[in-house]
């Protein structure tokens, strides 16, 4: 691993993005990229909407200058800029959710078809043999890559959240590669990691960045998803693959399944299935009486068992098809408990 860890890249993703932090908050203000509250945002004040830009910046300084990424992914970072390109407009205009998803299959489209980064098996879920998926690929990749978008943009609640997320997954993706014994790739998940922990500082208020707070907005949530969905096909797929298919599920399936409760639990009411609300999975734990901190933890915390049971599969090779009628089973339960989650609290109230 130390053979292939590089200090710079990592300093210089961290630095950069903490000072575009700074520097980009009176921009943010004089251009109106800020957040103001609503009946769905209970924060104080307008908040600068620039981490996202700051964190997708960084990476891009920190690859050209150390020579670490850019020269193997250039089509990585075009599809970055547009994606982060649209969440700025988003944050600042509002886009209509039809038009914002057509532009994120376009994003996705260079990722699967002018990359070639895109999903060819699914691994043996069935028990009778690898289900390839030959040119179909394409198009199913276009639209994971669009679900895990959304998902990321989904549970951008509360502070912390999609930036402690996406730490989460990706330390797991480190993890994995070196089990692996794929260490040179590593660098890639850390400096995504580098440049979000300036912005956690910020958005977290920690000790000497109280004061400052910034949001990451559309632009970062989306940059982060499309990174993670990036970096977990390309990891995923091949003869040099680090992990299975399904333990690229398991990293990201608390945001998965809570997408998915959602956009069931809307379109049994009838509802548009990309209409915002206030029942997201930290809403539902800070309605229970949960502080948005302590609605972050357990969240992260849930996060990150997902994320341990994919690795532990990956690690003693439970068979795939067991991982993934796991992953089902589990995903019906949650989608059961969340449906039902206040009829259960009051029981649990009575019984106490």
């Amino acid at each position: 691993m130390f053979d292939y860890l590089q200090i710079v890249p990592l300093f210089t993703a961290f630095f950069v993005a903490l000072i575009l932090l700074v520097v980009m908050t009176p921009l943010a203000h004089q251009f109106g990229l800020v957040d103001q509250p609503d009946i769905r945002k209970r924060h104080h004040g307008m908040v600068p909407l620039t981490g996202g830009v700051a964190i997708f910046m960084a990476v891009v300084v920190a690859s050209i200058v150390t020579d670490v990424w850019m020269k193997n992914n250039p089509l990585f970072f075009t599809a970055s800029a547009f994606i982060v390109l649209l969440g700025m407009l988003d944050d600042r205009f509002e886009l209509s959710a039809k038009g914002r998803l057509m532009c994120q299959f376009g994003v996705a489209a260079i990722m699967a078809w002018s990359a070639q980064n895109y999903i060819t098996s699914l691994g043996n879920l069935f028990a009778v043999g690898d289900v390839n998926l030959g040119i179909g690929g394409y198009f199913f990749t276009i639209v994971c890559v669009v679900g895990v978008i959304n998902a990321f943009n989904m549970i951008d609640g509360i502070d912390g959240l999609a930036g402690g997320m996406s730490l989460v997954v990706l330390l797991a993706v480190v993890c994995l590669l070196l089990l692996a014994g794929n260490d040179g790739a590593i660098m890639e998940p850390l400096i995504i990691i580098a440049a979000i922990v300036p912005f956690l500082a910020f958005n977290l208020s920690w000790k000497g960045f109280r004061g400052n707070k910034i949001f990451m907005g559309d632009a970062g949530s989306m940059f982060v998803g499309l990174t993670i969905v990036w970096l977990l096909v390309d990891h995923a797929q091949g003869g040099a693959a680090a992990f299975r298919p399904i333990t690229a599920v398991w990293l990201i399936g608390l945001p998965l399944m809570d997408m998915a409760a959602i956009m069931y639990r809307r379109a049994r009411k009838g509802q548009s299935m990309l209409r915002p609300d206030r029942k997201h999975l930290h809403n539902i734990f800070m309605r229970a009486g949960l502080s948005s901190n302590q609605a972050l933890v357990a969240i992260l915390f849930m996060g990150s068992l997902y994320c341990l049971i994919g690795v532990l599969g990956e690690v003693f090779a439970v068979p795939e098809w067991i991982m993934f009628w796991g992953f089902i089973a589990l995903l019906m339960v949650y989608s059961y408990i969340i449906q039902n989650i206040w009829r259960m609290i009051r029981k649990f109230n009575k019984l106490t």
